[in-house]
C-alpha cells in the first residue's frame, strides 16, 4: 500500500487536522496514536505500514495527527478533553464516518477515545483500548499513573529529542525495545521525533495530559469494550475494565507498547475475534418479533399481456396506492414492491390479517384478485429490509393461497384468539425451503 494521501479537515476553532482514510472494507476504525506521531513518517516504519495494511484489509481505517503533533496545526492551543472530543468528531464528520470502531493507544489516544465512547454511543460501534491508561500521574488509588520522578524525566529528554545517538534510550523508555538496537530503525526513530514537534512543544503537549483523570466517565461508556495489555502485570487493564459496564479484556504477549509491534497475528486476532462478537451480537440484537404479510396480484403475467404495458403501470399504480392506503391504516410497515405484489410488517397479527383481508376486497374493483400470506415470527433488520425464516415462511404460506383469499399460519391464527376473526382449516402443508409440516388456516369472510 502507498502512503494515503493526508487530507485535512477543520475544527470548530479553525485549526487544521491533519487525517488519512484508507481500506476498502464495510466498517469503519479510526485508529488514534498515543504521544507524539506524523502520518507520512510513520507509515516509513515497516512494522507500521504491514499491521495498517492489514487492519485495512477488513476496515475503512481513519487516523489523524492530534493538534500540536505532525502535520496538523503545530501552533494551536494545547487540546483538553472537551477540544479532543471535538477534533475527534471534526475527523470522523470530514471521513463521513457515521458509526465507528474507536482504537485509542495508551491515554493519550484512549482516554479521548473512551469519553467519546460515553458521550457519542449513537456513533460508536465498538471500543477497543488498548495499553489503556486513564490517568496521567500517580495516585494513592492509581499506582500506574507517572510518578513525580517520571514526569522529571520527561523534562530532561528535550535536550537529546531527535537526536539519533539517543534515540535506543529513548525508544526503550517509551516502550519499543525491540527495534531499539537496530541502527536504521534508530534513525527513522530519531526523524519522526523531529517531525512530530519541536522538543518544547513536545513537553507542552505532554504535560497537559499529567492532570488528566477519566475514570469518572468509564461507568458511562455503555459500547462493546475490549481492554488490552501486554503480559504481566496486568492489574491496571482489569481495574480498567472493572469500571466499564461489560467489558473484557485481553492479556497478550510482548514487550513492546505499540500494537504494531512484536507478535502482530495475536493483536489482530484479539481484535477480530472481538469485533466478530460484537458483529454476532448486533445480528441478534436486530431481531424483532413482527408478523409479515406478502401479497401478489394472481395472473398477473396474463394481464399484463392482455392490457398492454401502458394500461397495466396505470393498473398497478392504482393498485400500489390501494395497497399503501390500507398499510396506513392499519399500522403497516411498508418494506418493498415485489413487482405486483407486497411485503409488509406489523406489529399486531390481527391488524395484519385485517390489512390483508382489505387489500383483498379494495382491489376487486380494479379488475383484478391478489392472495395474500400472513406469519408470525422473529425477523432480522436489513437496513431499510428484512430477513430471517419468518420472511420465508410468510412467502410460501402467500403462493398457497387461492385467488382473493389470506392464508395464514398456525402461529397467526393462534396468537389472533379473541380479536373476532375466524379461520377455516386447510391441514398441513410442507413449505418449499422449510423445514417441518405446517397448519395452514385461511380467513373466514
Amino acid at each position: 500500500m502507498d502512503v494515503p494521501k493526508t487530507r485535512y479537515a477543520q475544527a470548530a476553532d479553525g485549526t487544521s487536522l491533519a487525517y488519512q482514510v484508507f481500506g476498502e472494507g464495510d466498517n469503519d476504525l479510526l485508529y488514534l496514536n498515543t504521544g507524539f506521531s506524523h502520518l507520512e513518517i510513520m507509515w516509513e516504519l515497516p512494522h507500521y505500514a504491514r499491521f495498517m495494511r492489514r487492519l485495512s484489509a477488513g476496515h475503512r481505517v481513519i487516523t489523524f495527527d492530534k493538534r500540536g503533533w505532525g502535520l496538523s496545526e503545530r501552533r494551536a492551543p494545547v487540546a483538553d478533553l472537551e477540544t479532543m472530543l471535538d477534533d475527534l468528531r471534526t475527523v470522523l464528520d470530514a471521513a463521513d464516518s457515521q458509526r465507528t470502531v474507536l482504537f485509542g493507544f495508551g491515554e493519550m489516544g484512549g482516554a479521548p477515545c473512551a469519553v467519546y465512547a460515553a458521550t457519542f454511543p449513537e456513533r460508536v460501534r465498538a471500543f477497543i483500548w488498548w495499553g489503556a491508561r486513564a490517568r496521567g500521574t500517580w495516585a494513592p488509588d492509581y499506582p500506574w499513573g507517572g510518578t513525580e520522578e517520571d514526569i522529571a524525566g520527561s523534562s530532561e529528554l528535550e535536550p537529546g529529542w531527535g537526536d539519533e545517538s539517543r534515540a535506543a534510550e529513548l525508544m526503550r523508555d517509551v516502550g519499543v525495545p525491540s527495534i531499539a538496537a537496530d541502527t536504521r530503525l534508530q534513525s527513522w526513530f530519531a526523524r519522526l521525533c523531529r517531525y512530530s514537534a519541536a522538543p518544547a512543544e513536545m513537553l507542552r503537549n505532554d504535560e497537559a495530559w499529567y492532570a488528566v483523570d477519566v475514570r469518572g466517565v468509564l461507568s458511562s461508556v455503555h459500547v462493546p469494550t475490549l481492554v488490552t495489555t501486554r503480559d504481566s502485570p496486568d492489574d491496571e487493564a482489569r481495574y480498567l475494565a472493572g469500571l466499564i459496564p461489560g467489558a473484557s479484556v485481553a492479556v497478550l504477549h510482548g514487550e513492546d507498547y505499540p500494537p504494531y509491534l512484536g507478535d502482530q497475528e495475536e493483536v489482530l486476532a484479539a481484535i477480530g475475534g472481538f469485533l466478530d462478537s460484537v458483529q454476532r451480537e448486533e445480528a441478534e440484537l436486530d431481531r424483532v418479533l413482527a408478523t409479515v404479510m406478502f401479497t401478489d396480484v394472481v395472473g398477473s403475467t396474463e394481464k399484463a399481456a392482455q392490457l398492454g404495458d401502458h394500461q397495466w403501470k396505470d393498473l398497478l399504480d392504482r393498485h400500489h396506492a390501494t395497497v399503501r392506503s390500507l398499510l396506513a391504516r392499519y399500522r403497516g410497515t411498508e418494506v418493498k414492491t415485489t413487482g405486483d405484489g407486497f411485503l409488509a410488517t406489523f406489529d399486531g397479527p390481527a391488524r395484519a390479517v385485517k390489512c390483508a383481508e382489505g387489500v383483498c376486497q379494495a382491489v376487486r374493483p380494479l379488475g383484478v384478485e391478489v392472495r395474500a400470506g400472513c406469519h408470525t415470527g422473529e425477523i432480522e433488520l436489513l437496513g431499510a429490509d428484512v430477513g430471517g425464516i419468518a420472511v420465508h415462511i410468510a412467502a410460501r404460506v402467500a403462493a398457497l393461497a387461492a385467488p382473493s383469499e389470506v392464508l395464514v399460519s398456525s402461529t397467526v391464527k393462534d396468537l389472533t384468539a379473541g380479536s373476532g376473526l375466524a379461520f377455516e382449516d386447510r391441514g398441513e402443508h410442507v413449505l418449499k425451503g422449510v423445514p417441518g409440516s405446517w397448519h395452514l388456516y385461511a380467513v373466514e369472510h
